[in-house]
C-alpha cells in the first residue's frame, strides 16, 4: 500500500482572484449594542472562513489582519446600518488583498473618538490602523452602502 502525502493548496497569483464571495440575510438592527446573537455567530463564522481560504490560497501572512478587519467591518454593518443583508468579498487585485462589506444602506462608515473609558467604538479606527500599517487604505462607496479595505500583499506572497 502507497500512501501520498497531501500538499497545501497553493495559488498561483498571475492575475486577480476572488477568495471569499458570501451572502447572508440577518434580522435587521440598528442602534446602540452589540449585533443580535444570530448575527454575531456570522461573523465568528466569517473569520473563520477568511482565514481558512486565505491559507489555502497562500495569502497566510495577512490572516491576523484581515479577520480583525472583516469582524470590525462586518460589525459595525451589522450593528449601524439596520440591513437584512450582508455580503463579505475579499479578492487579490494587483498586489493588495481587498475586503468589501456591503451592507445595502447608504450611511458613510466615519472615524469617531471613542471615550477613554467607552466599552465599544474603536473598530474603524483598529481598520484604520491596521491598514496603514499594511501600506494599504480603507473607506466607503456607493453612500456608505460599501465599506472597502486594501492591504499590501508581502513581496513573496505577491509573486505567486
Amino acid at each position: 500500500m502507497t500512501t501520498t502525502a497531501v500538499q497545501p493548496i497553493r495559488a498561483v497569483f498571475t492575475h486577480d482572484r476572488v477568495v471569499v464571495c458570501e451572502r447572508f440575510k440577518v434580522e435587521p438592527h440598528c442602534g446602540a449594542g452589540p449585533p443580535r446573537e444570530d448575527a454575531a455567530c456570522r461573523v465568528g463564522a466569517m473569520r473563520r472562513l477568511v482565514a481558512a481560504r486565505l491559507g489555502a490560497c497562500g495569502v497566510g501572512a495577512l490572516v491576523d489582519e484581515a479577520m480583525l478587519i472583516v469582524s470590525e467591518l462586518l460589525t459595525n454593518a451589522l450593528v449601524h446600518s439596520g440591513t437584512s443583508e450582508v455580503s463579505l468579498n475579499l479578492a487579490v487585485r494587483e498586489g493588495f488583498l481587498v475586503i468589501t462589506v456591503v451592507d445595502g444602506m447608504p450611511g458613510a462608515a466615519q472615524l469617531k473618538q471613542a471615550c477613554d473609558d467607552a466599552e465599544s467604538g474603536r473598530g474603524l479606527e483598529l481598520v484604520a490602523a491596521v491598514a496603514e500599517a499594511c501600506d494599504g487604505a480603507w473607506g466607503t462607496s456607493d453612500a456608505g452602502a460599501k465599506t472597502w479595505c486594501f492591504l499590501a500583499l508581502p513581496a513573496a506572497e505577491e509573486q505567486r
